[in-house]
C-alpha cells in the first residue's frame, strides 16, 4: 500500500523557518515528481512546489518563490519543503504528493495520484 507521511509541521514566528518532510512507503518514486501543496480553511488545496523525478527541475508559486525551496533524496524516498522568512499567509495545511505517472511534471493537484495527511504549519505575526 503506498503511503505519504508528512513531519514538520508547528508553530513559528513570522520570518522564521521551517522544513517539512515527506516519507514515502509502498513503492520507489525515483522516476515520479513529487510535491507540496497547502490548504486554509473554506479554499481550495492551491499549489506550492514540484520537483521532477530527478531532483534537477523544481516549480514553484509565485508567493513562495525565493523563500520556499523543495528537495528530495531518492534513497529515502522522501522530499522536503524547506520554508524560510515564513510570513502570516503561509498559515495553512500542508500536504505532499506523488504523481505515479513516471517522467512527467504538472503542477496540478489533479495529476498527482497519492496524498499525505498533511501537517499543519501556523505562522503568527
Amino acid at each position: 500500500q503506498v503511503q505519504l507521511v508528512e513531519s514538520g509541521g508547528g508553530l513559528v514566528q513570522a520570518g522564521g523557518s521551517l522544513r517539512l518532510s515527506c516519507a514515502a512507503s509502498g513503492r520507489s518514486f525515483s522516476r515520479c515528481a513529487m510535491g507540496w501543496f497547502r490548504q486554509t480553511p473554506g479554499k481550495e488545496r492551491v499549489f506550492v512546489a514540484v520537483i521532477d523525478w530527478t531532483g534537477d527541475r523544481e516549480y514553484y508559486a509565485d508567493s513562495v518563490k525565493g523563500r520556499f525551496t523543495i528537495s528530495r533524496d531518492n534513497a529515502k524516498n522522501t522530499v522536503y519543503l524547506q520554508m524560510n522568512d515564513l510570513k502570516a499567509e503561509d498559515t495553512a495545511v500542508y500536504y505532499c504528493a506523488v504523481d505515479h505517472k513516471p517522467y512527467v511534471v504538472s503542477t496540478a493537484s489533479s495529476a498527482f495520484d497519492t496524498w499525505g495527511q498533511g501537517t499543519l504549519v501556523t505562522v503568527s505575526a
